[in-house]
């Protein structure tokens, strides 16, 4: 188990957004080889701008973990988080966040990658065409 396979448990997250009409982002906590935590954008569904694929599998870690800190997880994530996800990452401590598409015009990195916990490393670009191409197609189907 890589960072291959859970990126792909994570794109599975993405097309259940999409079926439903959710921006196709999803999300995978894990420790260690073990998936603690699986999500998928809900902002649509929940009426609710912070329900993030991030976010939710965040929340979802923490409480199987009965912890807020997921120091010893890695968040798996299609699509490189937003300002408000790396924020909510930077809280808990995550020890580490692999995503697949960058997002050159709301992710993280615009305003210069510092706002993570200085503990947490990064890997971007993880299947990132695969990602990338099921957002392309998603938003292709609105325009």
């Amino acid at each position: 188990m890589d960072d291959t396979y859970f990126m792909h448990q994570a794109l599975i997250e993405a097309k259940m957004a999409a079926a439903r009409d959710e921006i196709p982002v999803g999300a995978i906590v894990a420790v260690g080889t073990r998936i603690i935590a699986r999500a998928h954008n809900l902002t649509e569904t929940l009426n609710d701008v912070t329900a993030h694929a991030e976010m939710q599998a965040l929340t979802a870690a923490a409480n199987t973990l009965n912890s807020k800190y997921l120091d010893d997880c890695t968040l798996y994530v299609t699509l490189e988080p937003c300002i408000m996800c790396a924020g909510a990452a930077f809280w808990t401590q995550i020890g580490r966040i692999v995503f697949g598409a960058y997002d050159p015009k709301r992710g993280y990195l615009q305003n210069g990658g510092i706002i993570l916990h200085p503990k947490t490393t990064v890997a971007g670009g993880v299947l990132e065409e695969e990602c990338g191409d099921l957002l392309k197609e998603f938003f292709k189907g609105k325009r």
